[in-house]
C-alpha cells in the first residue's frame, strides 16, 4: 500500500528550489563582480562554477515540479525518476565547467595575466562564500528531510563550491603576500580538476539510480523496517528489489508464508504487514509480494504455533538482514532450510 503523498512537503520542496534559483543567480553576480574587480583568473573559475549553479538551480525549479505529480496512465510509477536527470545534467555541467576552467587558467598561466584591487575582491568573494555555505546546508537539509534527490544533489554541489571559493581566497591571499602571479591561474587549474572530479561524481551516482542500482543504507532501512513489523506467519523474505522513483519507492519481494493458510488469509495477513512496514519506512512508497508456500523446507525457523504439518520443531528466530532479504533461499539437500549459525544438522 502507498502512503499518500504530502502537499506541504511538495510546496517545501518548491520554495527550496526558488530560493536555490535566486541565491545562486545573486552568489553568480557578486563572483563577477570580483572578478572585474581583481582580474584573477581564480574568480573567474570561481564564477563559472557559479553559472552551473544558476542553471542546474533553474533545471531543479522545474523538475522539483514536475517529479511531485502523482503516477498517471503514461507513467505508473510516478514522475520522481526527474530528480535523477536533474543531477545527471548538473554533474555533465560541473564537468564541462572544469574543462572549460583549466582551458582558461592554463592560457592565463602561459600568459602572465596581471591581478589588481585583491583585498576588495577577497571581501566580495568571501561574502558569497557565507551565503553559498548557508544556501548549502539549507538545500542538504531540505532534501534529506523531504526526500529529494534534486535538492541533495544540489546542496552537495553548492557546499562544495564553498571548498572551491576557500581555496580561490587562499591563493588570492598567498598571491597579495608574495606578489607571484603564476599562484592565481594554478590555484584555478586545481578547482578545476576539484570540480571535474566532482562532477564525475554526481554523474555517477545519478546513473546508479537510473539504472536501479541498489542503494545500501536505503536497504538497511528498508530492513529494519520489515524485522520491526516481523510476526509468525511471515517465515522469509527473499529476492527483494527496489525501484526508486524520486522520493517514492516500489518495492517487490518474495515472501514465504505457512502453505495451509487459505488465500483470503494470505491477502489480509500479507496487506496488514505491507501497511505497518511502509509506514515505519522513510519514504514513501509500495510494497508488492510474490506469495510462496513453505513446503514445509522452513520449520525450523518457522515460528507459527500448532502448526498442522510441521516436520521439525523450531530452533531459532533468523533475524532478516540486506544480505538475506536480496538473496534468495538457500536449501539444503534434504530439502529444509539452511540455518546460518545452527549446531544442528538436517
Amino acid at each position: 500500500m502507498a502512503k499518500s503523498l504530502s502537499n506541504p512537503a511538495d510546496i517545501i520542496r518548491n520554495r527550496a528550489a526558488w530560493i536555490s534559483a535566486i541565491a545562486s543567480l545573486l552568489i553568480f553576480l557578486l563572483k563577477m563582480a570580483a572578478y572585474r574587480v581583481t582580474g584573477s583568473t581564480a574568480v573567474l573559475s570561481d564564477a563559472l562554477e557559479s553559472i552551473v549553479n544558476v542553471i542546474a538551480s533553474g533545471v531543479a525549479l522545474y523538475v522539483v515540479r514536475f517529479a511531485a505529480q502523482p503516477a498517471d496512465h503514461e507513467h505508473p510509477y510516478g514522475h520522481g525518476k526527474a530528480e535523477y536527470f536533474s543531477s545527471t545534467f548538473e554533474g555533465g555541467m560541473i564537468f564541462f565547467a572544469a574543462v572549460m576552467i583549466i582551458y582558461e587558467s592554463v592560457k592565463a598561466l602561459i600568459y602572465r595575466e596581471p591581478t589588481q584591487e585583491l583585498e576588495m575582491g577577497l571581501l566580495i568573494v568571501g561574502g558569497a562564500a557565507i551565503l553559498n555555505l548557508a544556501l548549502g546546508l539549507y538545500l542538504q537539509r531540505v532534501g534529506k528531510t523531504h526526500q529529494s534527490d534534486a535538492l541533495k544533489a544540489s546542496g552537495a554541489h553548492v557546499l562544495s563550491d564553498v571548498v572551491t571559493t576557500a581555496g580561490v581566497m587562499f591563493g588570492l591571499l598567498l598571491v597579495l603576500v608574495t606578489d607571484l602571479q603564476w599562484i592565481d591561474p594554478l590555484v584555478a587549474i586545481l578547482v578545476g580538476l576539484q570540480l571535474a572530479y566532482s562532477g564525475y561524481k554526481i554523474m555517477r551516482e545519478s546513473i546508479g539510480v537510473l539504472m536501479d542500482e541498489q542503494d545500501e543504507e536505503i536497504l538497511q532501512n528498508l530492513t529494519n523496517a520489515l524485522e520491526k513489523n516481523r510476526h509468525p506467519g511471515i517465515i522469509d523474505i527473499h529476492h527483494l528489489r527496489t525501484i526508486r522513483s524520486g522520493r517514492f519507492h516500489h518495492i517487490d519481494a518474495h515472501l514465504v508464508v505457512p502453505e495451509y493458510w487459505d488465500v483470503a488469509k494470505v491477502h489480509e495477513f500479507s496487506q496488514d504487514y505491507e501497511n505497518s512496514v511502509v509506514k515505519d519506512y522513510d519514504f514513501d512508497g509500495e510494497l508488492a509480494f510474490h506469495l510462496d508456500p513453505c513446503k514445509k523446507s522452513y520449520c525450523r525457523v518457522c515460528a507459527v504455533e500448532n502448526c498442522p504439518i510441521r516436520q521439525k520443531p523450531f530452533e531459532l528466530h533468523r533475524p532478516f538482514t540486506v544480505k538475506s532479504l536480496t538473496d534468495g533461499p538457500r536449501p539444503t539437500n534434504q530439502g529444509t532450510y539452511d540455518i546460518p549459525g545452527s549446531t544442528q544438522t538436517n
